[in-house]
């Protein structure tokens, strides 16, 4: 199921959302919303200007991890969804392929 844990990764804020143990979406410490989501998706995100691929420092994009824009608020929900769908389908792909 979903849980919310305590989390301390460099760049990443203290609270997380994930499933079966796994972030997919985190407010970072500027109270920015972080998800995980396909990197295409991410691509799209970004070209279309909602948003940037998650850096935890300068330089570093992680091509996996969007954080919305400011003034995005209104897409939060669907993206939290979004992203809570493709890391639990990919954790479902890892379990049905006897991976951990």
């Amino acid at each position: 199921g979903v849980t919310v844990a305590a989390v301390r990764k460099k760049g990443l804020g203290a609270k997380a959302l994930c499933v079966e143990g796994r972030m997919f979406a985190v407010l970072s410490s500027t109270e920015q919303l972080v998800v995980k989501l396909a990197k295409e998706r991410v691509d799209a995100l970004v070209s279309t200007g909602r948003g940037a691929r998650f850096e935890p420092f300068h330089g570093a994009a992680m091509n996996e991890w969007f954080v919305a824009a400011p003034g995005q608020e209104k897409d939060w929900l669907a993206l939290a969804e979004e992203a809570l769908a493709f890391v639990g389908s990919r954790q479902q792909e890892q379990a049905s392929d006897g991976l951990p």
